[in-house]
């Protein structure tokens, strides 16, 4: 047997701390935000050394955790934004609140990054709430009111039923997102319907 090229050794580091990335996403929401290393080596079936040998400690995982699911929503609303353009209007904002859904539905870390911002990222040490919450602000948040042409809280309430809605999925073990109707849902909190 030969021995793993360089190419090989580093594709398998990748793909290890992929899996114990979506590994410790899961597990927060299993555990409610209060885990160990351990809990997240058994949700990835792997030792919990080897969780320890890429993270050797929890609050180096959870701000891992949370860059990546930051780079994939900034992809995400950017991707959006490139589509649509400057002018936005109420059908591109429900595609746009749909788009959303399907991501975090299908990737526990993007929607992390939500569900903490509602919380003001009050799980993470207190040195790096200001940090966190600062970089939600600026590359999430502002963008998105600036693209729904709204400076009220009608952006709060939309992602407070986003985040509501999609956490059924997350905490109560909810098979599926009707992800049509949460979106419509979240519509009325922008146009003010009932």
């Amino acid at each position: 047997m030969c021995p793993r090229t360089k190419e090989q050794n580093e594709l398998i580091r990748m793909q290890r701390s992929e899996q114990i990335l979506d590994a410790a996403a899961r597990t927060y929401f299993h555990t409610s935000g209060s885990f160990d290393i351990r809990d997240v080596a058994r949700e990835a079936k792997i030792g919990y050394g080897t969780v320890y040998h890429y993270y050797p400690n929890r609050h180096l995982l959870i701000e891992d955790v949370l860059g990546s699911g930051f780079e994939r929503c900034e992809q995400a609303l950017a991707e959006w934004a490139n589509i649509y353009g400057g002018g936005q209007d109420e059908r591109q904002m429900l595609t746009y609140c749909k788009a959303l859904l399907r991501l975090w539905q299908s990737d526990a870390r993007a929607y992390l990054v939500y569900k903490m911002a509602a919380e003001h990222y009050a799980g993470l040490p207190e040195r790096d709430r200001h940090s966190t919450n600062r970089r939600f602000m600026e590359r999430l948040y502002v963008p998105l009111q600036s693209i729904a042409q709204r400076e009220d809280d009608s952006v709060d309430l939309m992602l407070a039923v986003l985040v509501g809605c999609c956490g059924l999925y997350y905490y109560a073990g909810a098979s599926e997102l009707d992800v049509d109707r949460i979106a419509k849902l979240a519509m009325q909190a922008i146009t003010k319907e009932s």
